[in-house]
């Protein structure tokens, strides 16, 4: 039997999935929360064997939920389920060791195919998403041109960044051009829009 924690702040799509779950023979739904800052202390008392946990839950997200379980309990596999698939969600999901993405208009068949894939040890990637994943771009800003848009993204000016970062403001603006120029940005609005939906902010 596989032990399964499910986590959505939705208690309609929660009930739901668990109530699909739970009709196969060879799954249990033995904790549901509605929080991730929930996850782990559900996991701590139940060790499930594969945690699905939805990515935009109140109190810590899916991915940050899925990193902190892995941390403690690396045994319990998980499995995130989303409405959107963007490419910066798969970059985190990677990094937190997360061994499964499905998009929660997948068939209930196919989840539960996913949690026994991942629960033997497996990886399960939503063919839709697959393309996003093999489209991910190595980010081409180096750490300074990074610290100086996430500054710019957030409303500093020129001379304010360089006051912050010990630079000239020279410096700064040609930092600037080269994020717009690698970026293929309109401008630095744009380059921040760019880098914040790939997740290099």
């Amino acid at each position: 039997m596989i032990r399964v924690l499910l986590a959505d702040d939705h208690h309609v799509v929660r009930g739901a999935l668990a109530a699909l779950l739970n009709l196969e023979p060879d799954l249990e739904v033995v904790a549901e929360v509605e929080r991730g800052d929930a996850v782990l202390p559900a996991a701590r008392t139940h060790r499930p064997d594969v945690a699905v946990l939805d990515v935009d839950m109140p109190g810590m997200d899916g991915l940050a939920a899925a990193a902190a379980l892995h941390e403690e309990l690396p045994a319990t596999a998980t499995l995130i389920l989303t409405g959107h698939g963007k490419p910066h969600h798969l970059r985190r999901a990677l990094a937190a060791h997360v061994r499964g993405f499905l998009l929660k208009t997948a068939p209930p068949e196919e989840l539960a195919a996913g949690i026994r894939e991942v629960a033997a040890g497996g990886r399960v990637l939503d063919p839709s998403l697959a393309v996003t994943a093999w489209d991910l771009a190595d980010n081409p800003l180096t750490p300074r041109e990074t610290d100086v848009l996430r500054l710019a993204a957030e409303g500093a000016e020129a001379t304010e960044i360089a006051e912050r970062l010990f630079l000239s403001a020279g410096t700064v603006r040609n930092h600037l051009t080269s994020v717009v120029a690698k970026l293929n940005a309109r401008n630095r609005t744009d380059a921040a829009r760019i880098a914040g939906e790939a997740g290099w902010l």
